[in-house]
């Protein structure tokens, strides 16, 4: 329990930190251009389209169809853009190692 409540704390100081300083909203901006740039926006898009079709539009809520479409999103995401976020993270985290 101990260890989670670190792990808990680090990441709240952490995150703390990314927004005070600005660069959780920068962060924010570049995956967002990324996901545009490699077309993720628009599959995601087509996806939730499908979806209406299937079901019907007044049979699809917006809660289901985020339920629906998260897990295809998280999937879409390419691995050169979950990298590049990392080691922004790990950049920042190493400029600010007195968290």
């Amino acid at each position: 329990v101990c260890k989670m409540n670190k792990d808990a704390q680090m990441r709240a100081t952490i995150n703390q930190k990314l927004i005070e300083t600005g660069e959780r909203e920068r962060l924010k901006e570049l995956l967002r251009a990324k996901l545009i740039e490699c077309g993720w926006k628009d599959q995601l898009k087509a996806h939730c389209k499908d979806v209406i079709k299937e079901k019907g539009l007044e049979h699809v809520t917006v809660d289901d169809l985020v339920a629906e479409i998260t897990p295809k999103g998280r999937a879409l995401v390419p691995d050169s853009v979950k990298k590049e976020l990392l080691q922004r993270i790990r950049t920042f985290l190493a400029q600010h190692a007195s968290l």
